[in-house]
């Protein structure tokens, strides 16, 4: 007799280490010419990250410098410390639609304060080894919320880009009320303005056709503040950086970006939404837990997200717990040198493995860089254009909302994911990112659900052919039971078993093909003994397995001899049966 295979047993999940990234690419072996490549590409991201940063914290509502210095700490922390060699941390562009609400109703230091919170659950998340966590949100989810984002962020640009000038009161409106303020600033539309901002998005479109190797972004803003100088000294008014932003630090004051290193600064002495330091209290930890946790659960799927990607186009291999304990890191340390929330930046990521990346250490040059800048340039970065970074964010929220993707799934998946993928986004749009994850998730699981009851099913055997018994006692009926026995699936499964004839007296139940039983299926199970028993109808369970059985047994389901057994293949269970039917005839 054949014995059954022993079930696959599942990998164990390694420890999380911190610094897995550096170790890695350490143990591969690193030396001048792994060095140089590295500072090369941590050139060319840094070179890149400095317009983004700037964009990114202004469409969140801090200060620009607040971006750069989170390229620029963050970056490095979680490049020394997480488990991605090729990871690029930094501000991105999926945090907006997050971010910007706290500010609006925190403060800058309410935004510093719930990042720390955040990178204390990522941690928690890693060292619980929840590494995995991305598989769990659905493609349709991930792409439904990330188009989403991606036009609330080119609609939040318009104003800028257009030269609009809306009312004070619709910045803590909902998408819809400033999507009408916007229409109705129509009129007020400033030529010089919105003509700067086509031109800098048309130099940022035409760029990676030319296939140079500067920067797109650098050209086109290069161009726009020569532009807007030129502007300026024939009397237009072109809103710059230094126009509308302006800095302190001890004695020291200024307009635009402050030359000066990042400072160490307890977050909560940062201003809070009336513009006074923050006062830390119970009630301001339990307003910010809920935005701390959106925060980490997205950080946690972009870089788990941007881990796998790196892995494509490397062939290797992260360590996704490691990953989550780095971006923690990041996130707790950053604060205190005044830097908003962090997380993997797929774009910059996949641009530094273009250009060469080898480790971590490329995401090391790419902070030093923007340090650099921030030191060396700020005065330069200042005179930026607001219209042109306005356009450069209309292209980051183009290429993330990926629209040949997002409407290639909506005409190719089946209708349940295509009607997910659209509910994803209109939440996204119209309420927030956290109600449509939550919804997303909850309604593909119920999808999923649905399908796996779908694959259960019992069926009567007419004939039990491959089986010793070349032929059965018309009292005995064989049913193959297939599928997994949980709550959605077990009771319709159960419930066609007791259907039997009047003149069956022994029932097999073939239970090979159940992998699977919850406590739904045992209590079906249980009654359904119950009813055969009530019948005087014996049956007997074949081929289901010993830790499934374990839960009848604990459940009170025992052997009861002509009423009840337990075989370990149908081809005993059939004699079994055979031998009952004969004992009763």
């Amino acid at each position: 007799m054949a014995s059954r295979p022993t079930p696959p047993t599942l990998p164990a999940i390694p420890r999380p280490r911190i610094a897995a990234g550096l170790r890695d690419a350490w143990r591969t072996g690193y030396g001048l010419p792994e060095l140089r490549k590295d500072i090369l590409a941590g050139l060319t991201i840094g070179i890149v990250a400095v317009p983004l940063a700037m964009a990114l914290a202004i469409a969140t509502g801090v200060p620009p410098q607040h971006g750069l210095y989170t390229a620029i700490i963050a970056g490095i922390v979680i490049a020394l410390t997480g488990g991605s060699r090729f990871n690029v941390s930094g501000p991105t562009a999926a945090f907006v639609v997050i971010l910007l609400p706290i500010v609006q109703a925190y403060g800058l230091g309410g935004l510093l304060v719930a990042t720390i919170m955040a990178g204390c659950i990522l941690v928690a998340m890693g060292v619980g080894r929840m590494g995995a966590l991305i598989q769990f949100v659905p493609y349709p989810v991930v792409l439904g919320f990330t188009a989403g984002i991606g036009v609330v962020i080119a609609t939040l640009q318009l104003p800028d880009f257009m030269g609009l000038a809306l009312p004070a009161a619709e910045a803590g409106s909902d998408y819809l009320d400033k999507l009408v303020a916007i229409v109705r600033a129509l009129p007020g539309l400033d030529p010089a303005e919105f003509g700067l901002g086509l031109a800098t998005l048309a130099v940022l479109l035409a760029w990676p056709r030319l296939k140079l190797p500067v920067p797109g972004p650098l050209v086109a803003l290069a161009a726009a503040t020569l532009l807007a100088w030129a502007l300026n000294s024939l009397g237009w008014h072109i809103e710059t950086i230094a126009d509308r932003f302006s800095w302190q630090v001890g004695d020291a004051a200024g307009r635009g970006i402050p030359p000066l290193l990042p400072g160490f600064a307890f977050p909560w002495q940062f201003p809070g939404k009336d513009g006074a330091a923050m006062q830390l209290d119970f009630g301001v930890f339990q307003a910010l837990l809920g935005p701390a946790i959106a925060i980490a659960l997205l950080a946690a799927i972009e870089s788990l997200l941007c881990g796998v990607i790196a892995n494509g186009l490397t062939r290797t291999r992260h360590d996704p717990n490691s990953e989550l304990i780095g971006q923690g890191i990041g996130n707790i340390v950053a604060p205190f040198f005044g830097g908003i929330t962090a997380t993997a930046a797929i774009a910059r990521t996949a641009t530094s493995i273009r250009s060469g990346a080898v480790s971590p250490v490329a995401a090391v040059v790419h902070g030093l860089v923007v340090l650099l800048a921030v030191v060396a340039l700020a005065g330069l970065l200042g005179r930026v254009p607001m219209a042109a970074l306005a356009a450069l964010l209309f292209v980051i929220a183009w290429n993330m909302s990926e629209p040949h993707l997002f409407l290639r799934t909506l005409r190719s998946a089946p209708r349940g994911d295509a009607a997910i993928l659209a509910l994803c986004f209109l939440l996204t749009v119209l309420f927030d990112m956290v109600l449509a994850v939550g919804v997303g998730v909850g309604l593909a699981g119920m999808l999923f659900i649905r399908r796996m009851a779908g694959l259960t099913h019992s069926s009567r055997i007419h004939g039990a052919a491959g089986s010793d018994a070349a032929a059965l006692p018309p009292e005995v009926a064989v049913y193959d039971v297939n599928g997994p026995l949980f709550f959605a699936a077990a009771e319709k499964a159960v419930t066609s078993l007791q259907v039997v004839d009047p003149g069956v007296r022994v029932v097999v139940l073939d239970m090979t093909d159940v992998p699977s039983m919850d406590g739904t299926a045992v209590v079906a199970m249980q009654g359904l003994l119950e009813e055969m028993d009530r019948q005087g109808v014996g049956v007997v369970i074949a081929g289901l397995q010993a830790r499934m059985v374990l839960k009848l047994l604990r459940a009170g389901v025992i052997r009861r001899k002509g009423r009840l057994n337990f075989s370990r293949n149908l081809v005993q269970g059939l004699r079994v049966a055979a031998r009952w039917s004969g004992a009763r005839t």
